[in-house]
């Protein structure tokens, strides 16, 4: 019966150097894509802790620490003392809600605007083209990061577990909780996405009433 030869070692040291440089190649491109991804959603992380640290300032409620933006998990985050009262807790859970959605619409009409200066996309000069991008940008990530964390929800589930019976009017905190969870869960869906989206096409909606 014949037997195969085995292959040369040169062939085989030829092999496993192909395997180790495609998987130094995909570790690369790996890092690379995580570090343009921290990039992208830099404006949105920035300001959603701004949001948070700004409300806690403005209900009294002393910041121990406030990370901005990191290169890790989470991106960015902010440490506080615990709220006296439960209406604090809400301002400071929903105020990302409320300047990421107002900073992406300001960006958003920003870029529209920078484009309908220019005569259109196709037309645009590189100088306003590049504006229109980065507000582009900028409206995008902030929009997407828009949504309250889980971490704020836990943090009013847990008040209101504790302070329902002392105050009912906790209770009225309930579908903030609730709505939170749900776009949370929503946004293996892309619903963060859907959202900034929503607020780019608010943007072109309120240029072309308001004629600007």
């Amino acid at each position: 019966m014949a037997v195969e030869s085995l292959p040369p070692a040169t062939t085989v040291l030829a092999v496993l150097g192909l395997l180790v440089s495609l998987a130094v190649v995909l570790r690369g491109l790996g890092f690379l894509l995580r570090i343009a991804i921290s990039l992208f959603v830099l404006p949105g992380v920035v300001v959603h802790e701004f949001a948070h640290a700004s409300a806690c300032r403005l209900v009294g409620v002393r910041v121990i620490e406030a990370v901005y933006f990191r290169f890790g998990n989470p991106p960015g985050y902010v440490r506080h003392a615990t709220p006296d009262r439960y209406r604090q807790s809400v301002v400071i859970s929903v105020a990302p809600f409320l300047l990421n959605t107002l900073v992406a619409v300001a960006a958003f009409v920003g870029a529209t605007l920078a484009v309908s200066a220019a005569g259109g996309v196709l037309t645009a000069p590189l100088e306003y083209a590049v504006v229109a991008g980065v507000l582009g940008w900028i409206g995008l990530s902030v929009g997407m990061a828009a949504f309250p964390s889980t971490t704020d929800a836990r943090t009013l589930w847990t008040r209101s577990r504790r302070e329902w019976r002392r105050s009912p009017v906790v209770l009225l905190g309930l579908p903030v909780v609730a709505l939170i969870y749900v776009v949370n869960v929503l946004s293996w869906l892309w619903a963060h996405v859907l959202y900034a989206v929503g607020l780019f096409v608010l943007a072109l909606a309120a240029v072309d009433a308001l004629a600007i």
